[in-house]
């Protein structure tokens, strides 16, 4: 073989393709692959984890809240069974009346600590939101018109949730 032909030989190996490289772009494209389906799956894990996790602590938070609601309520509690063993024969009606005014007070302090409010609206303009009308009565003077005349049971609310409203006698002018 002639100097000039060895030189084309080797200018041709040189341009042609080598076979073995597509091989290798493949293999390097199907480990690419392979590793970004490992990451997709490991993050895949990881959330599931994190969206577990984040579940258990949040029902782990409402036990604690209920945990501090119910510890507030004991001392009520106690006093309440203490009064349920009471020998009524040594106790008049004013001592039992005075203890179960101190343990709704005690009571009242306590949820208060927790949001907890009383509605009592007598004598507040009617709220459809806060108040539920059982009946009306007439309003001696039109500024009384829509004007809570008597609350016939309190109504609750914790941080601002109406827990049940408070059901009332709504004054209505009739114009007489």
């Amino acid at each position: 073989m002639s100097n000039a032909d060895a030189t084309i030989e080797s200018l041709a190996d040189m341009d042609a393709p080598d076979p073995a490289a597509p091989i290798d772009a493949s293999d390097d494209r199907q480990r690419e692959i392979d590793d970004l389906k490992d990451k997709h799956l490991r993050l895949a894990a990881e959330y599931d984890n994190f969206r577990r996790r984040a579940a258990k602590e949040r029902q782990e938070a409402g036990w604690r809240a209920q945990g501090e609601l119910v510890r507030g309520l004991i001392d009520a509690i106690d006093d309440i069974t203490r009064f349920a063993h009471v020998d009524p024969a040594t106790v008049d009606s004013k001592t039992v009346v005075d203890g179960v005014l101190l343990v709704e007070k005690k009571l009242f302090k306590s949820l208060a600590g927790h949001g907890f409010e009383v509605l009592d609206p007598t004598g507040q303009a009617f709220d459809p939101n806060l108040h539920e009308a059982v009946s009306t009565q007439p309003a001696p003077l039109p500024e009384e018109d829509g004007m809570v005349a008597v609350c016939f049971q309190s109504g609750y609310v914790i941080n601002g949730l109406v827990l049940r409203p408070a059901r009332v006698i709504v004054k209505q002018w009739t114009g007489a």
